[in-house]
């Protein structure tokens, strides 16, 4: 297994909520399959592992949540008849039995992670970063909320998935490949060869007679259908974004003020502190600490008393923003430098600060980030508006109103494209200018009909896409008449390359009885060109890509002859030089292709070890349940 798929886990919440190495594991999975392992019990578990069974509302809000996950970065919804078209429900389900699978083994073998790890991880993760670059509480809150998560429920997702990445990391973390098979990719990546080739043009082919009424007629009637015209489809277009909104809004100064006041730390480099901090296990500890701190005794001399190092107190240097407990930021940045907190009772036991160094802030002015400010405040309202509009757009659809003239009356302007085909090419051949980019609206316009009312597509970064199709052209035959001059320049394109061929077929038959390249170049009147270091999937220059591969699949010293570039364009070639690269393990290329082969490693590792997970614990699926909650129906046993 060279590649895995990975079903949900480019965002950054796949990121934290799926390990990488679970993401990997997907489509393994998903291939060793949970079709033999179907077998019926109980209407309220979906599937039991070991000793864990899945409730039904369990799988169907994992379920339910990787798919709104997927239609986001989609821009459109996924019907569950889509899901399972695209087998994303059996994908899910082997994806949450070999979590499951993980989370046993790792009861057994009694591996847990503490609070103050979870929560440095979290500040760590640089998607919860603010402006400064330092964890954005926020943001965080944010970020989880949009996501459909609480905080406990997210630190406990959180917990489950480092956990799993500890047990997986130490089954198969850092794992080197085999110089053998780096070699291998290594000598079939980097070999090079080298070719004396000639190139045969429509000047080779003489010339070409005009051909006769019946023999373009003949031509026509045997390869009608390369000239039939493509459906086309004439489509309204409306599209609603909130940048597209913004430029209407008008922002005051005094609302532009009052974020600037409201959030210094965006607006310029925040206030940062070096902080250490010592944990107690309870708070009569942490009160008996202090005093001694209040009757003379120094921070550092208690943390040695309590056989920590300066590793275990450092805090490191931080803004305010970046601590994640709330109570702790507070009486931190509240502390002159060189100072201890009282007893603090932070969300992971009672601890003391001291701050170590201070380093002031520093603050752009308000002209400075002014337009900045107006610009994103302009971007939020429109966000707003965006849904309002939406529903005064559904308003008027659902009142009889065509797609153009409801979106002018809630002030959006139709675009109508007059005739588009499948390609997203107009009547003339040419692309259609302007086409959305961000979503395949043309794929959708051609699988649905005249008058039918759409939903809109959801275009990323927020807004919406209506479409409409008002006229459809069927596609159709062409007469001869339509296309004559295509089919004139079509049929000598065949004369030239059926006479090319026939001539390149006669240069190698001279070749292979020793005849030289250069000679029969030349009474050909062409050059023969060499094309050295050629290597695989790459191009070679004037080489076109095709001849290329070829290239390699040819054995030295023997003449062949190929298409080129063009239809009317022939080659011949001869591999005159073969270079193997000479391994070399510690070259920084074979590292950096040893490092690249480590995640197929890992993941073809890590399916076997779960696999053998499930087989030792033994696994289960409800199929009843499973269908209800896909939305599949009942399946039989």
């Amino acid at each position: 297994m060279l590649r895995g798929i990975q079903e949900a886990s480019r965002n950054w919440l796949g990121k934290i909520v799926m390990a990488v190495v679970m993401g990997l594991l997907v489509v393994s999975f998903a291939i060793w399959g949970i079709g033999d392992i179907f077998r019926g019990f109980g209407l309220s578990t979906v599937a039991k592992i070991g000793k864990t069974e899945i409730g039904v509302e369990q799988f169907r809000t994992y379920y339910n949540d990787r798919l709104q996950a997927l239609s986001r970065r989609m821009g459109r919804p996924i019907s569950p008849d889509q899901a399972r078209a695209l087998g994303l429900d059996r994908q899910l389900i082997g994806q949450l039995v070999a979590e499951t699978a993980l989370d046993e083994r790792a009861r057994d073998l009694r591996l847990t992670l503490s609070d103050a790890e979870i929560a440095q991880q979290i500040v760590n993760d640089k998607n919860f970063a603010g402006p400064s670059g330092q964890f954005d509480r926020n943001r965080f809150e944010a970020l989880i909320r949009n996501a459909g998560f609480t905080e406990a429920r997210f630190v406990a997702e959180q917990r489950r998935t480092l956990v799993r990445r500890e047990l997986t990391d130490t089954i198969a973390g850092n794992i080197a490949p085999p110089n053998t098979l780096v070699a291998a990719i290594q000598q079939f990546q980097n070999e090079t060869r080298t070719i004396r080739y000639l190139s045969l043009g429509p000047a080779q082919a003489g010339d070409i007679a005009t051909p006769s009424a019946d023999e373009l007629a003949k031509y026509f009637e045997e390869r009608k259908v390369l000239f039939r015209a493509p459906e086309y489809r004439s489509i309204v277009l409306v599209e609603l974004t909130p940048e597209s909104l913004a430029q209407w809004q008008t922002i005051s100064d005094a609302d532009a003020r009052k974020v600037y006041d409201d959030n210094p730390d965006k607006f310029g480099t925040p206030e940062r502190r070096q902080l250490r901090q010592i944990l107690f296990p309870n708070a009569d500890e942490a009160k008996a600490a202090s005093e001694k701190i209040a009757g003379g005794a120094s921070f550092e001399s208690i943390a040695e008393q309590r056989g920590l190092k300066d590793d275990d107190t450092n805090l490191g240097t931080l803004t305010k923003a970046g601590i994640v407990d709330p109570a702790i930021a507070n009486a931190a940045f509240a502390l002159k430098e060189g100072d201890v907190s009282a007893p603090v009772q932070g969300r992971f036991g009672t601890v003391l600060i001291k701050a170590v160094k201070v380093e002031p802030g520093q603050m752009k002015t308000f002209e400075q980030v002014a337009p900045e400010i107006k610009k994103e405040l302009a971007l939020n309202k429109s966000r707003g508006d965006v849904i309002d509009t939406q529903n005064k757009m559904e308003d008027a659809r659902a009142g009889g109103a065509t797609l153009a003239e409801a979106a002018q009356k809630v002030g959006l302007t139709p675009r109508t494209i007059e005739a588009v085909d499948r390609s997203g090419r107009g009547t003339d051949g040419a692309p259609v200018p302007n086409l959305p980019k961000t979503v395949d609206v043309l794929s959708q316009a051609f699988a649905t009909q005249v008058g039918i009312e759409t939903d809109p597509v959801q275009i990323p970064g927020g807004g919406y896409l209506w479409y409409e199709v008002t006229k459809v052209t069927p596609s159709r035959e062409r007469n001869l008449d339509e296309v004559k001059p295509q089919v004139e320049t079509r049929w000598k394109d065949d004369q030239i390359a059926r006479k090319l061929k026939e001539k390149a077929d006669e240069i190698v038959s001279k070749l292979k009885a020793g005849g030289n390249l250069d000679e029969l170049a030349t009474a050909n009147g062409v050059k023969a060109e060499t094309a050295a270091d050629l290597k695989r999937n790459a191009t070679g220059g004037a080489v076109p890509a095709s001849v290329v591969d070829l290239a390699f699949r040819t054995p030295k010293d023997t003449p062949v002859t190929t298409e080129g570039a063009r239809a009317t364009e022939m080659m011949v070639f001869t591999v005159t030089a073969v270079s193997d690269p000479k391994f070399d393990p510690a070259a920084t290329e074979t590292k950096q292709m040893a490092d690249g082969l480590k995640p197929a490693i890992t993941e073809s590792i890590l399916a076997e070890y779960v696999a053998q997970l499930q087989t030792d614990y033994g696994v289960s699926i409800n199929p009843t349940v499973f269908n209800q909650i896909v939305g599949g129906g009942t399946a039989a046993n």
